[in-house]
């Protein structure tokens, strides 16, 4: 048997799956769970939903091109523009990974499930922060 067919008949492809919402819960709670208990605590109050697609008004208000282009999103007011206490009426802040468009880069990319899922929760945890796309990007640069 040649190497090539002796690592795929390691892993069961026949009965493989992608992962379910839950499974992608689980991943998103255990790439949450590895923050520094530091990072955690500023997210107290954040909740975090996990979907299979944004919903349409979200792809519209931002001008997606396809339900593909967004794998997560922070929606709320940010750290910094927050006052002593939430106003009243406003909904808790909640990051939202999509899970369908995670599983769509993550198989055009050569990168692990559980990095891409970070790598999103980690991005959206910063608007909460108040980092813009940019202000993140310039992160991600200086430290790669």
């Amino acid at each position: 048997m040649d190497a090539a067919v002796a690592k795929t008949a390691r892993i069961d492809w026949d009965g493989a799956k992608a992962p379910s919402l839950e499974a992608f819960d689980d991943l998103a709670q255990a790439a949450f769970d590895r923050l520094p208990e530091e990072f955690r605590a500023l997210c107290a109050d954040v909740v975090f939903n996990v979907t299979e697609f944004p919903e349409d008004d979200v792809l519209k208000e931002l001008e997606a091109e396809s339900p593909f282009d967004l794998l997560g999103l922070f929606t709320g007011v940010g750290l910094p523009q927050q006052g002593f206490g939430p106003q009243t009426g406003q909904m808790p802040n909640t990051i939202h990974l999509y899970r369908r468009p995670i599983l769509d880069y993550w198989a055009e990319h050569d990168e692990s499930l559980g990095a891409i899922v970070s790598h999103v929760m980690i991005h959206e945890i910063g608007h909460h922060f108040g980092f813009s796309d940019e202000d993140m990007e310039a992160i991600e640069q200086a430290a790669g």
